[in-house]
């Protein structure tokens, strides 16, 4: 296991820079997730970890030695791609030992090795197929064995999950997430999707347009997010967002927006008037068919079983709410939105900076 460090890493190719001097470090047994939309650079990221891409300008080090100048097979880390990359003509004994075979390692530590990744990854019947007769999760775990046979300091994932179908993804979140906490190595995982970042990361890097917005533990994004953009990205069905004037009075602040008072907590920053946007998760919104509250119309009910998702047309603006359990009301039915101010957040339209 190790540690890893990146220091100051800029990354441009041509006249384009592509990574602006990030800094962050990845402690010794840490899971982290590199998340954020296509082309945010964390896909560039994780190759000049790898050595599979030059780096600009900075330092990567694994357990503070400096790796810039270290060809990729002399960085002892292991990378799992989105495709697999298997030898087809191999079998699935063969694939998960020839990195152990071009190192000549003793016959019987390879052997000895390759029985052991099998067994953690359920792979023992089938080690003498080959790739073609192999469904893609079963690709995706001989890649995955073929990674711990080496016994790296650090483990690499490159949006392993997205060529798999939606409930088999959710089984080898599972099971990557199982294989980190038995073998406690030091992981680094890239995804453009924020569930698996959630469900699976110690820590949390959110990236966007080559900076780093946010790091953190993922409930600590959840609960807290630093910018707009974090909060926003994180979370699924995404944060309620509309634009509104802070306002303060007798004691209390509040935001208005289409047409009615939303309720904040009490804020230690912003001015009256201010021009904020006015965040709310949709799980915490209640809604009631009477009283004080949010009025709001119904558009579209969702039943999912044990929760009910609604679409909402709040003033000029459309609102997502997710109820846990089921609901009565039907679409074009008014109703009224009951936030608790506690858990809103506001930010800065401007800057996009958190306030609360």
């Amino acid at each position: 296991m190790a540690s890893v460090s990146f220091r100051r890493i800029e990354k441009s190719f041509g006249k384009v820079k592509i990574i602006h001097g990030i800094s962050f470090d990845i402690e010794d047994g840490e899971f982290v997730v590199m998340v954020g939309p296509s082309g945010c650079g964390k896909s560039t990221l994780l190759r000049m970890l790898a050595g599979l891409e030059e780096i600009t300008a900075g330092e990567i080090a694994i357990d503070g030695k400096v790796i810039n100048d270290l060809d990729s097979k002399d960085r002892d880390i292991a990378m799992v791609f989105q495709s697999y990359a298997l030898y087809p003509h191999m079998t699935v004994g063969d694939n998960m030992a020839f990195s152990l075979k071009l190192r000549k390692a003793d016959a019987q530590v390879t052997a000895e090795r390759v029985a052991n990744a099998a067994r953690i990854l359920n792979l023992e019947p089938l080690l003498e197929r080959f790739p073609r007769e192999l469904s893609g999760g079963q690709r995706q775990r001989v890649a995955m064995g073929r990674a711990i046979v080496r016994d790296p300091k650090v483990f690499l994932f490159d949006e392993p999950l997205s060529n798999l179908d939606a409930k088999l993804r959710v089984a080898m979140r599972a099971e990557i997430k199982a294989l980190h906490q038995r073998l406690k190595t030091t992981t680094v995982y890239v995804t453009h999707d924020q569930i698996e970042a959630m469900t699976m990361a110690d820590r949390i890097v959110v990236m966007h347009d080559g900076i780093i917005e946010q790091i953190g533990t993922p409930l600590e994004l959840f609960d807290h997010p630093g910018n707009l953009f974090v909060a926003q990205f994180i979370g699924s069905p995404a944060m309620n967002v509309i634009k509104g004037a802070l306002r303060r009075g007798g004691g209390q602040c509040w935001v208005e927006s289409e047409g009615s008072r939303w309720p904040v907590a009490q804020l230690a920053q912003g001015v009256d008037g201010q021009a904020v946007c006015y965040g709310a998760r949709p799980g915490d919104i209640g809604i009631a068919t009477g009283g004080e509250g949010i009025p709001a119309s119904v558009i579209v009910v969702e039943p999912t079983g044990a929760e009910t998702e609604l679409l909402l047309q709040v003033g000029g603006a459309q609102m997502i709410v997710v109820l846990h359990g089921r609901t009565q009301v039907q679409p074009g039915e008014p109703v009224v939105l009951q936030i608790d101010p506690a858990k809103a957040h506001v930010f800065d339209e401007a800057s996009g900076a958190r306030l609360v």
